[in-house]
């Protein structure tokens, strides 16, 4: 017997041979590796060898797979199989929009599987296009309109949200709608543009007042309405609803806004996006307003 062999001895309480290594007097027992235990790992290296055939696997210096790994007898990629999942949506995506090409808004609405596909589409094509202006929840801001509120200048039904989305406001494009509120800082002098500022403000707060003003009925009530109501076909706002779009509804900004009045510019997107796709979005901004 060797001399290695001579060093084990039996450990007298497990009763298991040792190897002959110990350590500050702790003797290492000689304990094999569970059978079962040996088997997995003789699977698992035969399973190695069968996925490295089946599978493409580790680069190699002569393979001819997607960067240079082996190809694999299947001949499959993670991004073989991204490409097949996304084909499938896409083709769902293009059977849609012949859908929404060949079918009325009235229609759409009426489908509520068509709908629900509608909304989603055009809330993920507003995050990519219009919430940079609207924000992501369409609240708007000072000078961009809050899609929200039910306060349309254009009006606010499928059809009319749509051709503003389509063509713009004030795009400069031959179907957008135009507006221009004149400049009365060289028609009216001061006296009469703060009265004017004082009778809006007192159309927010008594709104059953009727237009009785001779300031307002000549310079104002021909766009906005003999009450104040607004005219949507002139995209003229409503001036009781106390909802402002370049001012707080204070008094020096509606000073501000008659003398020199800010016109905002919406882009048409006829060329930007394509019509199914306009008209989600249409459906999606309608979505967002209960009465209409």
């Amino acid at each position: 017997m060797s001399e290695k062999n001579n060093n084990k001895e039996i450990d007298k309480i497990t009763g298991q041979e040792t190897t002959g290594h110990e350590w500050d007097g702790l003797k290492e027992l000689n304990t094999p590796a569970p059978r079962w235990w040996i088997w997995v790992f003789i699977v698992t290296v035969i399973w190695s060898v069968g996925y490295w055939i089946v599978y493409p696997s580790w680069p190699t210096l002569t393979g001819s797979g997607y960067r240079g790994g082996t190809v694999g007898i299947l001949d499959w990629t993670q991004y073989k199989k991204l490409r097949d999942n996304q084909k499938e949506i896409l083709d769902i995506r293009e059977n849609y929009k012949e859908f929404f090409k060949a079918t009325s808004f009235d229609e759409i609405l009426k489908d509520k599987k068509s709908y629900t596909y509608a909304v989603a589409g055009g809330k993920a094509a507003f995050r990519d296009n219009c919430a940079t202006c609207h924000g992501s929840g369409a609240a708007g801001a000072k000078g961009y309109p809050n899609l929200n509120d039910d306060d349309w200048l254009w009006g606010g039904n499928v059809e009319q949200i749509y051709s503003s989305i389509k063509y713009g406001i004030r795009s400069g494009h031959d179907e957008g709608k135009y507006s221009e509120m004149p400049e009365f800082a060289e028609v009216l002098n001061d006296e009469q543009i703060n009265e004017l500022a004082e009778y809006i403000l007192s159309l927010n707060e008594n709104n059953n007042q009727s237009s009785e003003n001779t300031l307002f009925a000549d310079n104002c009530a021909a766009c906005h309405g003999n009450n104040g109501e607004g005219i949507q076909d002139l995209g003229a706002p409503n001036l009781r609803d106390n909802i402002w779009f370049y001012s707080s509804g204070d008094k020096s900004s509606i000073i501000s806004q008659i003398k020199k009045p800010k016109h905002g510019i919406m882009p048409a997107w006829e060329d930007r996006l394509d019509d199914p796709t306009i008209r989600m979005l249409a459906l999606y901004i309608h979505s967002l307003s209960a009465s209409q």
